[in-house]
């Protein structure tokens, strides 16, 4: 691959998106990005920002005009709350964005496509323990992805494997496993656990609130992986030759009433929990990377403590800020 490339950067006002947007203008990168929104919370730095809507097939047509590369992170997502109740949403708005986006990526003669696959993936059968086993890649079959967000990503992950086999396009697929960090959503509906937790923290300890809810039990598990991490197992699948899909997670696993310690940990406050019926996705979930260490040489970098300080900083700053206003 070429030292410097043209890259499209699908999602880029999202949250992975906004991120890899920064990390590749520091590589030295011309770096265009597409999103129906602009980053939220700090301007973008790409060369290029286009507002479009990547479910129109005109609009992936003039996302991927005239780049070498593509990082596929556009998608209608969110946390459990989101995804569980939006099923017929999701999966056709996703399944658009990716129909598109591949097929107009192959007609402008994109070398790399890197599409960003999930752990949702992977079938609920094998997550229905809250101590579970990790979970491989070929794990994946025989499929039973718990919600439509999880098909249609297992659906675009065998499209992208057909388009390189019958175009010669290079398509690359990772399964990320709970991605978080600062400058992501962190209210609204849309957010995942790690950021839920850090506002709840952060609200009750700015009101003097003397617990804060949590949906279920709090027993459930899951991994949760810090964007810089996650960042350089992108980049580095990207490189290689491996076009089969990767796990790039973290492969410690921690229940929700531990992550809720941590962050309290973090906050220097002390709450008490009230369990609230509400989803919870599958009972239990944790990332083998195994086979990302023997591919990429990757493996996560940075503890979930330190990841969650940094996030707790950034997000109690922006909780302060809306109550002062």
């Amino acid at each position: 691959m070429p030292n410097t490339n043209k890259i499209l950067v699908t999602g880029a006002g999202g949250f992975i998106g906004h991120h890899l947007v920064t990390l590749l203008k520091t590589q030295g990168h011309w770096v265009r990005g597409v999103d129906v929104k602009h980053p939220e919370y700090s301007a973008t730095a790409a060369d290029e920002f286009l507002l479009r809507d990547l479910r129109e097939p005109h609009a992936a047509r003039e996302a991927t005009a005239g780049v070498d590369h593509v990082y596929a992170l556009a998608a209608d997502m969110g946390g459990m709350g989101y995804i569980s109740a939006n099923h017929a949403t999701i999966l056709h708005n996703n399944a658009m964005i990716n129909l598109n986006t591949l097929e107009a990526a192959k007609q402008s003669g994109v070398s790399r496509y890197l599409y960003s696959s999930s752990a949702c993936v992977y079938p609920e059968f094998k997550q229905t323990d809250a101590d579970v086993t990790a979970l491989k890649e070929d794990d994946a079959y025989p499929a039973q992805p718990q919600d439509a967000y999880g098909w249609e990503k297992l659906i675009t992950e065998r499209l992208c494997q057909h388009y390189r086999e019958d175009f010669g396009i290079e398509t690359r697929i990772v399964r990320f496993h709970n991605i978080f960090g600062p400058l992501g959503t962190w209210d609204g509906g849309r957010e995942k656990a790690p950021a839920a937790m850090c506002r709840k923290v952060a609200i009750a300890k700015l009101t003097r609130q003397p617990d804060i809810e949590i949906w279920g039990d709090g027993e459930q598990t899951r991994s949760f992986c810090y964007i810089d991490d996650c960042l350089d197992g992108v980049q580095r699948l990207m490189k290689s030759d491996y076009h089969e899909p990767l796990n790039v997670g973290q492969d410690r696993m921690v229940t929700i009433n531990q992550l809720a310690d941590i962050v309290c940990d973090i906050a220097g406050v002390r709450l008490g929990r009230r369990h609230i019926p509400g989803p919870q996705g599958v009972r239990g979930r944790n990332s083998d990377n195994t086979r990302v260490k023997e591919v990429l040489g990757w493996a996560p970098s940075i503890s979930l403590e330190d990841g969650l300080a940094r996030t707790y900083a950034w997000i109690e700053e922006q909780v302060r800020q809306r109550i002062a206003a």
